[in-house]
């Protein structure tokens, strides 16, 4: 966050800010889905870009893999993946829709 407040080429930045509906796998109803970070910024051609950004461990933006047991950890994670996917399928659609970007960094996308 002192990035996005210390950097000049970002222009106006929020977390949490917005809703973005979308129909869970698991239950069949609608939830909302509030994104991380919105970030309105200039980028290095100058021009005027905005983007959606999830943060999230890379293990859950992976499917887990199958298991014979299954355990309350292992059903934990193929609800979560299902969830994050339905999540991101709907922000996807809301970026296209404004001419928004949606990102999902990981620990491997961010500098410590």
């Amino acid at each position: 966050m002192v990035y996005c407040d210390t950097n000049e080429n970002i222009l106006e930045w929020g977390s949490e800010e917005l809703v973005i509906p979308y129909k869970s796998p698991l239950d069949n109803k609608w939830h909302r889905y509030f994104p991380d970070f919105f970030i309105k910024y200039r980028d290095s051609k100058g021009n005027i870009r905005r983007s959606i950004i999830e943060i999230k461990p890379k293990r859950f933006c992976e499917a887990p893999k199958v298991q014979s047991r299954r355990t309350k950890k292992y059903l934990y994670e193929v609800t979560e993946y299902a969830k994050n996917q339905a999540k991101w399928e709907a922000a996807k659609e809301f970026c296209e829709d404004r001419r928004y970007e949606f990102k999902v960094l990981t620990e491997d996308d961010l500098k410590v």
